[in-house]
């Protein structure tokens, strides 16, 4: 079996094939075989898990097992207590409530890649990092949430699923999980 973590770039897709005019994760080189474990849009960046263990990826992808994955948001605007709050207490989208989350306004910006090619910058309006913990993963979640409360997202990253993090790699980069991770994994997901 293979388990490896990858730091997805922007504006590429989060499969092995795909349309001509978008980059896949053919492009990078990594292992034969192996499957996304969940997905990113095209236009988010960050940690992907891939394998080839289906049992492992029902765990992780199975919306009852409830993981939670960790998420930097740079949004426009400042959000007020009360449209944090909201996110924190759960947006309808499609009809139904989100689960709650966890946020935090980040106090400076974070030590992360830039991307290429950068956010649109508007002088005018301030831009806010926050720090978002799903145990959920509906489509473009985060996106709607953040445009329901007025504050859209610019740049959408995720930084941890579990305890794995983005430490140590850069965009376009993947490892192996050590045997270390794995263990901690499998005995998290109770496998």
């Amino acid at each position: 079996m293979r388990y490896v973590l990858f730091y997805k770039p922007y504006h590429v897709l989060s499969q092995f094939s795909g349309e001509p005019r978008h980059e896949t994760l053919s492009f990078f080189d990594l292992p034969k075989n192996i499957y996304s474990v969940g997905r990113l849009d095209k236009d988010s960046e960050g940690l992907l898990l891939l394998t080839d263990d289906g049992k492992l990826k029902h765990r992780l992808t199975e919306p009852s097992y409830a993981h939670q994955k960790v998420y930097l948001a740079q949004v426009e605007g400042s959000p007020s207590a009360k449209a944090l709050a909201a996110m924190r207490n759960g947006i309808t989208l499609d009809g139904k409530p989100t689960r709650p989350t966890t946020i935090r306004v980040l106090t400076r910006e974070p030590a992360i890649p830039e991307r290429v090619p950068p956010i649109r910058v508007r002088k005018t309006i301030p831009t806010t990092w926050l720090e978002i913990g799903l145990t959920e993963g509906r489509n473009r979640q985060i996106r709607r949430m953040t445009a329901a409360v007025g504050h859209p997202t610019l740049r959408l990253l995720r930084i941890r699923i579990l305890f794995l993090s983005l430490d140590g790699l850069q965009p376009g980069i993947w490892r192996n999980l050590t045997g270390e991770e794995l263990r901690k994994l499998k005995e998290l997901l109770h496998l």
